[in-house]
C-alpha cells in the first residue's frame, strides 16, 4: 500500500515547499527512485525547475517537464503522471490527486501558511480514512 509522509516545515513561506521538494527529489533520485513532482500551476513548475538547477551547487538532479521527456528520473507535471514506474509523488497541489494510490510513496509538504495547512489537514483526513500508512516528519528551520 502507498505510504504517505507529511513533511512539516517550520516556515510560513510557501516557497519553502520548493526547497524541501528539491531535497526530497534529489535524495530519492540518488536512491534509484523515479520521482513525479505534481505542481499547482505553470508558475510553480517554472520556479521548481529553476530551483532544481540551483538548489545545491554540487548536486545535479536530472529532470524535465513530464510532457517533454518522461524518461528522466525526475519529472515535473501539472496533471496525470507519465506511464511507467511510479515510486515517489511529491504533491505540491492542495488536494489529493486521483492517481495518488498508484505510487509507492507520497510526500505532502506543509508550511504554516493557513490555506496550505488547512489543505494538509483535509488531505491527512482523506488518507487516514482510506487506510494509507501515515508518517509525519517535523523538519528543522531552513
Amino acid at each position: 500500500m502507498t505510504r504517505v509522509d507529511f513533511y512539516v516545515i517550520p516556515s510560513a513561506d510557501p516557497d519553502a515547499r520548493l526547497t524541501i521538494a528539491c531535497r526530497l527529489a534529489d535524495k530519492a533520485w540518488r536512491q534509484g527512485m523515479r520521482v513525479y513532482l505534481l505542481c499547482a500551476d505553470e508558475t510553480q513548475r517554472e520556479a521548481l525547475d529553476a530551483r532544481l538547477w540551483s538548489f545545491r551547487k554540487e548536486a545535479f538532479v536530472p529532470h524535465n517537464a513530464a510532457e517533454e521527456d518522461a524518461q528522466v528520473p525526475v519529472t515535473l507535471g501539472l496533471g496525470e503522471p507519465p506511464a511507467g514506474r511510479r515510486d515517489l509523488l511529491i504533491n505540491l497541489t492542495l488536494a489529493v490527486p486521483a492517481f495518488a494510490g498508484e505510487f509507492s510513496r507520497i510526500a505532502e509538504l506543509v508550511v504554516e501558511e493557513p490555506a496550505i495547512r488547512q489543505a494538509a489537514r483535509e488531505n491527512f483526513r482523506f488518507y487516514r480514512e482510506q487506510g494509507y500508512p501515515l508518517q509525519d516528519h517535523r523538519l528543522p528551520r531552513l
